[in-house]
């Protein structure tokens, strides 16, 4: 039965932080290598690179490296390099998302668009990319780098495809989630490939923590996307509520168009396409009514479900309990959304 906050006397949601009671040492010296790289960038740039650089996130992807390679609570200096590695990769992204987003709010401050403007914020984004595949690069093989140049690309590429179709309400479901495979899951995947593979576990079990990782991330992007409707920005820690005034079409609004009747649906794709005012108040409240919801969190759990699948014949493994523990934070996260 999948732990949710019904099922335990405690009503408030797990967090994806709580996973860290063990991790504690790990993420420490995540975070000290993570402030070691400041130092790396040009005086002028330090501040802006400190600010992107901070320790409020949730630092799912980093855990994600830890527990895939897990296999005592030895902190193993390689994990913790590539863990700052893709780290790196991510905060480069969120850097761009909020530029193209016009997100104000990112971790429950300022983002860094807001701060510094969008011309510099675009070129800091490129900097942390760039220094995450100079780190990448001082490993002693080139199997690292590699793979994580290989991941940045797809998850530019992922954003691009995003971009692009920004307005469109020629969107199949396919192409939702070609892109949320590259531009979210992607370093899910990488983070357990990456992860179990420095730790030496097999072949088999390399595969298998890679496809539940996969998995995860688009679950966790699925939720992301629900959550920009039905979660509170002062709980999320970002600006919420931008997906339909961008005009990004999302499993939500996708759900929400085939559940409503023509008239409705021709308003709501006008509003995607910015040809009328975008009505987020309604469309969350139609939501409500049409049951969207529950059809998007059954997708999302669909998607853990296969991850889970690959890691049945390592349930013995040490990573393999501690990975699916992720899946029950995931889980409780969309049960604190359900409407009530």
């Amino acid at each position: 039965m999948p732990l949710t906050s019904a099922t335990r006397s405690n009503p408030a949601p797990l967090e994806f932080s709580s996973v860290f009671a063990d991790l504690a040492p790990h993420v420490a010296g995540l975070n000290a290598c993570l402030r070691d790289q400041v130092a790396q960038f040009e005086p002028e740039i330090r501040e802006m690179a400190d600010y992107c650089i901070d320790t409020s996130g949730k630092r799912i992807r980093p855990a994600l490296v830890f527990l895939s390679g897990w296999r005592d609570d030895t902190v193993n200096p390689d994990l913790v390099r590539v863990a700052a590695v893709i780290e790196l990769v991510h905060l480069a992204t969120l850097v761009h998302d909020d530029i193209m987003d016009g997100a104000d709010i990112r971790r429950g401050r300022e983002s860094a668009t807001r701060s510094y403007g969008p011309e510099a914020a675009v070129l800091l984004g490129d900097a942390l990319f760039a220094h995450a595949l100079h780190l990448a690069a001082q490993f002693p093989t080139t199997m690292v780098c590699s793979a994580v140049a290989e991941s940045t690309r797809r998850v530019c590429a992922g954003e691009i495809i995003q971009t692009l179709r920004r307005g469109t309400t020629r969107i199949s479901r396919s192409d939702y989630q070609r892109v949320i495979d590259l531009k979210t899951a992607e370093l899910f995947r990488v983070s357990c490939h990456l992860g179990s593979h420095l730790a030496g576990f097999s072949p088999e079990f390399v595969s298998a923590a890679t496809t539940y990782g996969r998995q995860l991330g688009i679950a966790y992007q699925i939720f992301d996307d629900l959550a920009d409707f039905f979660g509170q920005e002062s709980k999320i820690g970002k600006t919420l509520g931008t997906d339909l005034g961008s005009g990004k079409l999302t499993l939500p609004l996708m759900e929400l168009v085939k559940a409503s009747p023509e008239g409705e649906k021709a308003a709501i794709l006008a509003e995607i396409t910015g040809d009328s005012i975008p009505q987020p108040d309604l469309r969350v409240a139609q939501m409500r009514d049409l049951g969207v919801f529950g059809r998007v969190e059954t997708a999302l759990e669909s998607e853990l479900a296969r991850g889970e699948k690959a890691l049945e014949p390592h349930e013995n493994r040490p990573p393999t309990s501690r990975l699916l523990s992720l899946s029950a934070i995931l889980r409780d996260q969309i049960a604190s959304l359900r409407p009530q």
